[in-house]
């Protein structure tokens, strides 16, 4: 007979709603967006009215100049969004409570690759846009090399983050790549945003509120730290990567890509 095959139940089941669950409860306190990321994304949904913004956690980057409807499957992200925040509404990017064309634009930062049927909540966004999907992520394959893969090299996923930008390439067609450099002053805490201050990694608040930490196994990340954080006391890391220190912004393969529909 055939072979039944298992699945393991990943911790991105229901498109990431369950490990948001668990880092989300001070995701706000370092996870503000940065306005330089944000004035690119702004410009990326060019006059779209009206925006459905999926995968919208605390609503970091969602624009406070045009109608906003959030989607959001986490209750404690929900629960963090401020009072000014668009209305959120608990659902998973894969089924979408709107009918089609509802909005001018669909926007997804930093979620795809939580979501658990990725082409099920890519052709989502294409049905209840009306005139543009704008897509932020990262794509490790872009850019220049992150230093701290050399250490953790668990929390690097670049084979699948090539796979997913392969997928929005199938299921909306061509793609407009905008390249956002990360600047040395960051102020939001992505996995990759203290490039230049690489003493931050070894903080635990730091840590709890990047989703790749959260899913790498322990054991791997304590032994990658220890390594960081005793080449730091030695100078060897400023040896090989203190260059950094001194640059303005880097590409790190933060990417906006936009489909036009």
């Amino acid at each position: 007979g055939r072979m039944a095959v298992v699945r393991p139940k990943t911790r991105y089941a229901g498109s990431g709603g369950a490990v948001y669950d668990e880092i989300g409860l001070t995701y706000a306190a370092t996870r503000s967006p940065d306005p330089r990321i944000a004035a690119a994304i702004l410009d990326a949904l060019g006059d779209a009215r009206s925006v459905v913004n999926v995968g919208a956690g605390t609503g970091a980057y969602e624009p406070v100049d045009r109608e906003v409807v959030a989607v959001e499957p986490s209750g404690a992200m929900i629960a963090q969004r401020g009072p000014d925040a668009a209305p959120a509404i608990q659902a998973s990017a894969e089924q979408l409570p709107f009918v089609d064309n509802s909005f001018d634009a669909a926007l997804a930062v930093n979620t795809v690759h939580h979501w658990s049927d990725l082409r099920g909540g890519l052709r989502e966004l294409r049905r209840v846009a009306r005139t543009r999907v704008v897509i932020f992520l990262r794509n490790p394959r872009s850019g220049i090399a992150f230093w701290l893969a050399d250490y953790l090299p668990e929390l690097e996923p670049a084979d699948r983050i090539a796979s997913i930008v392969a997928a929005i390439e199938e299921e909306l067609g061509p793609l407009r790549t905008i390249c956002v450099p990360l600047p040395r002053d960051c102020v939001d805490g992505l996995f990759t945003a203290y490039w230049a201050r690489p003493e931050l990694y070894l903080d635990p608040d730091v840590r709890r509120n990047i989703s790749n930490f959260a899913l790498a196994p322990a054991e791997a990340v304590a032994e990658g730290l220890a390594r960081l954080e005793a080449e730091l006391d030695s100078g060897t890391w400023d040896s090989r990567y203190g260059h950094f220190r001194a640059l303005p912004a880097v590409d790190l393969g933060q990417r906006i890509l936009v489909a036009t529909l």
